[in-house]
């Protein structure tokens, strides 16, 4: 019997030929100022077959730039850049959602040109990536009422954007250690004023975010990104368990296209809790090793056994990273390519980016070639 992920499905009005996502994930391929590249129409498009592609987390404004050369997505030569991804991928059969990131207090002058802003003026615990190396972070700027407005407002500009640049629609992503996800945890968020206190307040911001951009595209259109318990980017939830039952219940009924639960784990009870209160489709990521090699089958098995905990999707990121193909791969039982140095993964440049060879390529002992011409 075939695997359940090569299933066809549906996502709200799309049809997805199996239940593999293409996980966000950054690799700094685009300008200075956050314009995507051409290339990146080639990567994106190499990796259609996936059932959905979520592609890279791009700033909502310039202040929510967390590290040098990753894309945005309040311009319109943003809105141009990604136009051109969206159409390679179309007309390679994909379908794409775009992720909306803001950095909080992960960002740097030396990136952005502003002083980070966040919760509360309490600074990253590592030192951040800069165009001249690591720099030390810089305490962030506490957000004021105003501010909260203001970035609600600029990510539900970034939703409408992102639908005139091609995406199908957005992910909000308050996973991770980043803005929306500082609000959550009470490590990072210590304000005594509606957005902070109690597990409500410090839901708030996400919840006011997620509903502006549903009302701005459509919540058909939307979907939201979590990650409990992740430490990533010096974060401390500190009540985990009362965090994810709270804001899943408080926006089941909104709608939405998905939720996206990252490092999910089937034996968890707050996996089943979060599956338990959300309604709509799930998309679940598995806990593979990192750092250090993929799993030999890339995380599939993994995948299956979060189908039968209740998943509807599962997103993989480093399998497709290095398998533009990965579908195709884990249908036959292929042997799959190694993740290249982790360095390449930030360095721009085709190298380690859109010269991972398919099935096809490799028997012909071929350089991987585009799916399809772009135009530069």
């Amino acid at each position: 019997m075939e695997s359940r992920l090569f299933e066809p499905t549906r996502l709200g009005a799309l049809r997805l030929p199996n239940r593999l996502v293409m996980a966000p994930m950054t690799r700094n391929r685009a300008t200075a100022d956050g314009v995507p590249q051409p290339i990146m129409a080639t990567y994106y498009a190499q990796r259609a077959s996936a059932g959905l592609i979520i592609a890279e987390a791009s700033t909502p404004n310039a202040v929510g730039q967390t590290y040098p050369n990753i894309t945005a997505i309040y311009n319109q030569a943003h809105v141009l850049g990604w136009r051109r991804v969206t159409d390679a991928v179309r007309a390679s059969g994909g379908r794409m959602f775009l992720q909306l990131q803001h950095g909080g207090r992960v960002g740097h002058p030396d990136n952005s040109g502003h002083t980070p802003i966040a919760p509360s003026s309490i600074p990253l615990p590592e030192t951040i990536h800069t165009p001249a190396g690591p720099r030390d972070a810089v305490a962030p700027r506490e957000m004021t009422t105003d501010d909260i407005r203001s970035t609600t407002a600029d990510f539900a500009a970034a939703a409408r954007n992102a639908i005139d640049a091609g995406f199908a629609g957005v992910e909000v992503h308050s996973a991770n250690g980043y803005l929306l996800h500082q609000f959550l945890a009470r490590g990072t968020n210590r304000r005594t004023d509606a957005y902070g206190g109690s597990v409500a307040g410090r839901i708030r911001f996400t919840v006011e975010v997620v509903q502006a951009v549903a009302e701005a595209i459509g919540p058909e259109r939307v979907g939201l990104r979590i990650s409990p318990a992740v430490g990533a980017n010096g974060i401390d939830e500190g009540d985990t368990d009362s965090i994810y039952p709270e804001l899943t219940k408080t926006l089941a009924d909104v709608g939405l296209a998905y939720l996206h639960v990252v490092f999910a784990d089937p034996d968890k009870p707050l996996f089943q809790t979060i599956r338990k209160n959300w309604p709509g489709t799930l998309i679940a990521n598995p806990m593979l090793p990192w750092p250090g090699p993929l799993p030999a089958d890339g995380g599939k098995h993994q995948g299956e056994q979060l189908l039968d905990a209740g998943a509807d999707l599962i997103s993989l990121g480093r399998s497709f990273l290095a398998n533009p193909d990965l579908v195709e791969r884990l249908r036959l039982g292929a042997p799959l390519n190694e993740v290249r140095a982790e360095g390449l993964m930030y360095t721009g440049g085709e190298n380690g980016y859109t010269d991972y060879p398919t099935l096809t390529s490799a028997a012909s002992n071929e350089v991987l070639e585009p799916a399809s011409p772009i135009a530069n």
